[in-house]
């Protein structure tokens, strides 16, 4: 499923304990494609989420649409799914399919920090402010003397932080309200608020 990352705030459990969670707009989403292996090469659903103007898609994405009997999303992406044939062209998904104690994964874009230093992109810690030093954050040596005489790759650098793909795993659903499809999951989710965010049920192992 599709969803957007309202915030966080925190609810009471039944045995009075407090516990943070993050609040999901999780769909509607419309199946706007069903892709079996037998023509695409693996089964997966496309999924549209959001409004968009009808005036701001493509021509030949509003054909494509229009099969499922759809005029215009925000987003479509693609779901892996091992049935695709339990699900029909232009159904609508909402967060009923999810249930209370349910564990889900969900995927979003982390906040981008721009470029850091190794302290906050690393977590290194600082030189010593004694004896006139001013390595105060400094990365330290970087070279390997005269062999290798270059950096090696993979070496933790400053650099660009945030702005990537993260998932968490096994976020368990405290609440549900299919009313204003909300979806109430512990704990953090990677990105900011009204970032998008794709939910899953976890594989399990056979």
């Amino acid at each position: 499923m599709i969803g957007k990352k309202l915030g966080m705030t925190g609810v009471f459990s039944s045995d009075g304990r407090y516990i943070p969670v993050t609040v999901i707009e999780v769909g509607p989403c419309v199946v706007t494609q069903v892709k079996t292996q037998d023509v695409d090469g693996y089964n997966a659903l496309q999924l549209g989420f959001g409004e968009r103007r009808p005036s701001r898609i493509s021509k030949p994405l509003a054909g494509h649409l229009k099969k499922s009997g759809s005029t215009s999303f925000a987003v479509l992406r693609e779901f892996k799914v091992e049935d695709p044939e339990a699900y029909d062209l232009g159904q609508t998904l909402t967060v009923d399919m999810f249930a209370v104690g349910d564990k889900v994964n969900v995927s979003g874009t982390t906040k981008g920090r721009g470029f850091q230093g190794v302290i906050r992109r690393h977590g290194m810690a600082r030189g010593r402010k004694t004896h006139g030093s001013h390595s105060y954050r400094e990365p330290g040596s970087v070279g390997c003397s005269a062999t290798p005489s270059r950096v090696i790759k993979g070496k933790r650098m400053p650099g660009q932080y945030g702005d990537a793909k993260s998932t968490v795993k096994n976020l368990v659903i405290v609440d549900i309200r299919p009313e204003e499809n909300l979806l109430l999951v512990k704990g953090a989710i990677p990105g900011a608020p009204s970032g998008l965010v794709s939910i899953q049920k976890p594989k399990l192992a056979k």
